[in-house]
């Protein structure tokens, strides 16, 4: 598909993002479970496994399991799915062809985790040529790769990945810049991106519970309740985001987070969750060809409260070791015991080394 051209007169956002992406590409490779609950993650051993669940397809879903919640919870509730553990290395493939097909478009692309991507579709020019393009693309990536994906186009970054999960699997929403207020108002607060946990039962308490409240809440009341965030909280629920759509070319960092299904301080679904992080991070290194020198941990407790801490090497490197050593101290380092929602893990300082430079393994000397 090559770009259409014209003018831009307005902004129009693309968001990408696969249906249960792992349990999806599985299901491909082996079509005999295509249909079942297929639960990806640590081994469940019978419902005595330390972990989490990595994704899960939506049969699974249909009994409770969710993404980031412990395996042996999700045993207890499905023992009968088909558990399977993560092939990065295949995951990645696919992405890496999935994100091909979006680059082949011609606009801009912003890859912002293994499984979604934004595209600033402006150039398009009106939003039924969106559409338009929005559905050649969910059937070329059917087509070329096989799994379903769902689609949100809208004037923004941050209407846009909501409308991406408002229909889904499979699903395609697109939002006009007057529709926006009225597509946001019904949906409940804990659909805008970052709000979940405390924040989201901070909000339900004040008597908010959608983002149409939240839109015409007091904002003397948000500030009281939340302080400085309080114009965050706004902005989101009325659909502002200016930020823009950034191409990973010369890109300085990569980056992944996960939510937990509820805080937890379980130091097991923790840890497994930190090593999925950095399982992933170090195979978008390999297929990138890149070398990093920070490790950043972020920590988010409750609501948008987030501590932060990061660690540069003497050296480059670019293998999972060094990547899981330095960010399990610095999470020892950051986390004070309490539950926590979110947890994030980003590679900076990253270079593509050239035919002189050293591929440098393992850990630094300390």
């Amino acid at each position: 598909m090559d770009m259409q051209t014209g003018t831009a007169h307005q902004r129009i956002i693309l968001h990408a993002d696969m249906d249960c992406f792992y349990a999806a590409v599985e299901m491909h490779d082996r079509p005999e479970i295509a249909g079942k609950p297929v639960i990806v993650g640590a081994d469940p051993q019978g419902g005595g496994g330390r972990g989490v669940v990595s994704t899960c397809s939506y049969e699974a879903r249909a009994f409770g399991v969710r993404s980031a919640m412990p395996i042996s919870q999700a045993y207890l509730l499905c023992p009968d799915a088909v558990y399977l553990r993560p092939d990065m290395g295949r995951y990645a493939a696919v992405s890496t062809e999935i994100m091909r097909i979006l680059k082949e478009t011609g606009y801009r692309v912003q890859q912002v985790s293994i499984d979604e991507a934004f595209l600033d579709i402006s150039p398009a020019g009106d939003f039924d040529a969106a559409r338009n393009l929005a559905q050649r693309l969910k059937q070329e990536i059917h087509e070329r790769v096989g799994i379903s994906c769902s689609l949100g186009v809208a004037p923004s970054k941050i209407v846009a990945k909501i409308a991406s999960g408002y229909r889904k699997p499979d699903g395609l929403t697109v939002v006009t810049p007057d529709e926006v207020r009225d597509f946001l108002a019904p949906l409940p607060v804990r659909k805008i991106p970052g709000i979940g946990g405390k924040t989201g039962t901070h909000l339900e308490a004040l008597g908010i519970i959608s983002i149409g409240e939240l839109a015409t809440c007091d904002i003397q009341i948000l500030v009281g309740a939340f302080g400085r965030s309080a114009g965050l909280l706004r902005e989101a629920a009325l659909g502002h985001d200016d930020s823009e759509v950034i191409e990973r070319d010369g890109v300085k960092s990569i980056s992944k987070e996960t939510t937990f299904v509820h805080d937890t301080d379980n130091p097991d679904e923790i840890a497994a969750t930190m090593d999925l992080l950095v399982r992933e991070l170090a195979q978008t290194l390999i297929d990138e060809g890149l070398q990093f020198k920070t490790v950043t941990v972020r920590v988010r407790y409750g609501g948008f409260v987030s501590k932060t801490k990061a660690t540069s090497l003497l050296h480059y490197h670019n293998d999972e070791a060094t990547i899981r050593t330095s960010a399990g101290e610095l999470l020892r380092e950051l986390w004070d015991g309490t539950t926590i929602r979110r947890l994030g893990l980003r590679l900076s300082g990253l270079r593509k080394p050239g035919a002189g430079q050293q591929r440098l393994l393992g850990p630094e000397p300390r």
